[in-house]
């Protein structure tokens, strides 16, 4: 099933290839979604090339019972569908720390991989709205409150001032 997906990617990447678009240089706003109690994330992102980028993500939370954050970077390949629609597919990692109020649970540090796939519109204006599903899987120890060795599907709207 592995090998079908990577060649999946590989074969869908080499096609549309040749209707890269220029991307932004810069773009920088919220990505907010549902990863386990980080709804919000400030999102950067930098472009490496005509049709690639990096994106970091920082999302910090105060919760009743614990305190955290999570910072993630991916490399993206970004495709040309029509006009200023975009689509996008990057793989990455990150790092997470959770600080527990409780004593029942110990705090946690772990790193964690990521895939991302998603579709973003490019406004005439400095604008881009996008919207993509981030799998994670995380490698830590997964006995406290948060399971960090599982696998986390994470969904986002994002929106991103570009200069």
């Amino acid at each position: 099933m592995k090998k079908l997906l990577i060649a999946f990617v590989c074969i869908a990447g080499f096609s549309f290839s040749s209707q890269a678009q220029d991307i932004a240089p810069n773009a920088l706003g919220l990505r907010l979604g549902d990863s386990d109690g980080f709804g919000a994330e400030i999102s950067y992102q930098r472009a490496l090339g005509s049709n690639n980028r990096l994106e970091l993500d920082l999302g910090i939370r105060d919760g009743n019972n614990y305190d955290g954050f999570k910072l993630a970077g991916l490399y993206q390949w970004v495709w040309n569908i029509d006009g200023g629609f975009n689509w996008y597919a990057g793989v990455g990692g990150g790092l997470a720390s959770y600080d527990y109020d409780r004593n029942d649970y110990d705090d946690d540090t772990f790193v964690f991989a990521a895939g991302d796939i998603g579709i973003e519109y490019d406004f005439d204006i400095p604008l881009v709205l996008s919207l993509d599903f981030r799998p994670e899987i995380g490698f830590g120890d997964g006995n406290n409150y948060y399971d960090n060795d599982d696998l986390d599907f994470d969904i986002a709207l994002g929106i991103r001032y570009q200069f």
